[in-house]
This record gives structure tokens, C-alpha cells and sequence, in this order.
């Protein structure tokens, strides 16, 4: 399924005014910001009636690890509990953390502020080893002193304590979950093991068996315990795939820098690096090599039974379109699922200009009452 979503969203010049003559605040601009983009997906209301005020918390939560904690942020709608069904906790890929991709402002919101805004409560949460989670010991060394750290078993077990503290502080018996990337092999691994406490299930950009070498790869004969990651490196791994005459227009001005300088930035080691490096543990890419690669799956998506919706976009090299099919067929005990493939994007489609099109259909799936009813 391809679909085309082209929206003006923002167009303020009607108003004809100098911005330096309204003398309002960065806190009100802002807000105004969010009105307008939350009218313009709520199209016939009021911007008063749906103007948005989320309400953040951050926090760190005990990993069931002595000594390892866990980055967990989350917002909704300020002054009221959401409702039990609206819950959504989102989980990270191989090598940068949640926060500075699921949580970018572009244009003054950030994906997880477009979900809040639609009565969400939403959580993000980092696994050991990435963002402002505890980072191993074994960070703190050469890579090629220790072996692979931070499996996707351990991150699954990260993500399940994130779980644990939603249903506790909200007191229900399951919650939705997205993972991006590695984030839909700890995300499908958990679930096929505890579809008790998960409603729904979003994989976006999901691994599977493949046939070539993965966008990540070993480098060496013997693989570290972390890589490190240039910005450049970061830049072209995004674009690769994507034809030549459409690459400028693909990432909205200003984001892949912001992005970078918010993302970096987690890693304390980063700027001891000229060029800067960030870096990412290496347990993923020796999962992947032992498992998806070797033509061995990591788990078996036939063992998950909450309905399940894939998101992909046509110019993911990372993790190919096929992957993505070949995943939906092993989907073969889910009550429903679905396989949206987005036109013009590409791994990284969440921060790209067809955004949109990424949120329309994650809150299609989300926000269906009676999604098996003919009416």
C-alpha cells in the first residue's frame, strides 16, 4: 500500500504582522505552533478546543540489574489521565537513542508531542548502553577489549522493566508498544514472550532473515564491544538508497544538524573525539550476524497474538522491503495485522518531509475502536 500525503500544515503570512511587534513569548509561540498543526489534523474544531498542553516528566527506573538504570520520558495531555487504551511506549534501534529522534521538534513539534496530542500517554525509554541510560563498564574501555555488549535479549529485559513501570504507574494490564529498527526485535522478541501485557504492536522498519550484508556489519574479524559513529558516516548511511534528484529535498532544513548536535550530544565521550564519535554497543550486530544474516530468525513472530501493524517506507536500505514481507507472513497467530509501505522515505521517514504520512497511518492503527467491524 502506497500513499501520498502532501500538506501545508503551517502558512502564517495571512496574518500579515512583524513577529517583533507581538511581543509574545518562545513558551507562547510555541503553543500556537502546536495549535496550528493539531487544527490542521483535526480539521472542523476549534484550535482553543484542541490547543494541546503536555505536561513532560523524566526520570530514571531500576533495570532489575544492580547498578543499571534506564532513561524514561514521557508526555501527555497536562491536567488529566489519559485513557487505559491510550498508551504507547516507543523503543530505540542499533545506534542512537530514543529521545533525539522520537522526540525532535521539527517545526516546533516532535513526533511524540504529535501523539500526546492526540490524548496519548507516551513514553520513550533508552536500554542500558544508549542515551542517558547507565552505559556498561565495558564502555569505559578500547571497543576490542571485551566482547559484544547489550544483546537484544538484554535490551528486551531493559524494555520489559520500562513495561512494568508503565502498568504499575498507570495501574492497567497492558499498553502499546512501537520499536524502530533493532527497536522491532526487542519490541517483537518481548512481546512474543508476554502478549499479555501488550494491546497493540507497531514495527517500524522491521529486521527479519536477509539475504546481503546488513547496513551494519562487523569491520573486523573480531567484533568489540562498541563501534563508533561519525556524523558523516551517520549522514550517508541516510541517504544511501535514495535517488540523487530527490535527496535535497528529503530531510526538512535544519534537521539532520539538529538531529546530529541533539544526538551526539548524549554520548559524554563524544567531543573528547575530533571528529566527534558516538558511541553504540555492539550487541545487535553480533545478533545480527549470528541470526538474520546467518538466515536464522532471532525469535518467532508466530508466537505474537495482539494486532500488529509494519510500517516501512520504499527507501529503507537498511532494512529492505522484503525484510518487511517476509515478516508479515510469519505474523501467523495475530488477530490482525497490517504491512503500510510509505512512499518516498527511508529508514528514518519519522524525520523526514513525509512525516505525516508515517503519523496518519500509526494512529489509523492506533485510534481503531472496532477494527474488525464492517461499520
Amino acid at each position: 500500500m502506497r500513499r501520498l500525503l502532501r500538506l501545508s500544515v503551517f502558512d502564517l503570512s495571512f496574518l500579515n504582522l512583524s513577529l517583533s511587534h507581538l511581543f509574545l513569548s518562545n513558551l507562547f509561540l510555541s503553543n500556537l505552533f502546536l495549535a496550528c498543526l493539531v487544527a490542521s489534523i483535526f480539521p472542523g474544531t476549534s484550535v482553543a478546543a484542541k490547543q494541546p498542553k503536555l505536561q513532560m516528566s523524566e526520570i530514571m527506573i531500576p533495570s532489575g540489574d544492580e547498578g543499571v538504570q534506564l532513561f524514561v520520558r514521557n508526555k501527555h495531555p497536562a491536567g488529566r489521565e489519559t485513557s487505559p487504551d491510550k498508551i504507547l511506549l516507543f523503543v530505540h534501534g542499533a545506534t542512537y537513542p530514543a529521545e533525539t529522534a522520537f522526540d525532535l521538534p521539527i517545526e516546533g513539534v516532535s513526533m511524540m508531542d504529535l501523539i500526546a496530542a492526540r490524548g496519548y500517554d507516551v513514553y520513550l525509554v533508552d536500554v542500558r548502553g544508549y542515551g542517558r541510560s547507565t552505559r556498561p563498564a565495558e564502555m569505559n574501555q578500547p571497543p576490542e577489549a571485551n566482547k559484544p555488549i547489550v544483546s537484544t535479549k538484554v535490551a528486551a529485559r531493559d524494555l520489559g522493566a520500562a513495561v512494568d513501570y508503565i502498568l504499575n504507574k498507570r495501574r492497567v494490564a497492558r499498553i502499546n508498544l512501537m520499536g524502530w529498527s533493532w527497536g522491532t526485535s526487542i519490541a517483537g522478541l518481548y512481546t512474543s514472550e508476554h502478549n499479555d501485557k501488550v494491546s497493540r504492536l507497531v514495527l517500524y522498519a522491521p529486521q527479519w532473515i536477509r539475504s546481503e550484508p546488513p547496513a551494519i556489519a562487523p569491520t573486523n574479524a573480531t567484533l568489540g564491544a562498541y563501534r563508533l559513529v561519525s556524523k558523516d558516516q551517520a549522514k550517508a548511511r541516510w541517504l544511501k538508497g535514495v535517488p540523487e534528484d530527490k535527496q535535497a529535498d528529503l530531510i526538512p532544513p535544519g534537521v539532520f544538524d539538529a538531529w546530529a548536535t541533539a544526538t551526539w550530544a548524549t554520548d559524554p565521550e563524544s567531543s573528547k573525539q575530533n571528529p566527534p564519535t558516538l558511541r553504540a554497543p555492539n550487541g545487535v550486530v553480533e545478533d545480527s550476524a549470528n541470526t538474520w544474516s546467518a538466515g536464522k530468525a532471532l525469535y518467532d513472530p508466530g508466537k505474537i497474538t495482539v494486532p500488529t501493524l509494519l510500517l516501512h517506507a520504499e527507501w529503507d536500505a537498511d532494512l529492505p522491503s522484503y525484510l518487511a514481507q517476509g515478516y508479515f507472513a510469519q505474523l501467523k497467530n495475530a488477530p490482525y495485522k497490517r504491512l503500510v509501505e510509505l512512499s518516498e522515505g527511508t529508514h528514518t521517514v519519522m524525520l523526514e518531509k513525509n512525516r505525516l504520512q508515517f503519523f496518519h497511518e500509526l494512529m489509523g492503527f492506533l485510534d481503531e475502536e472496532k477494527p474488525l467491524a464492517l461499520k
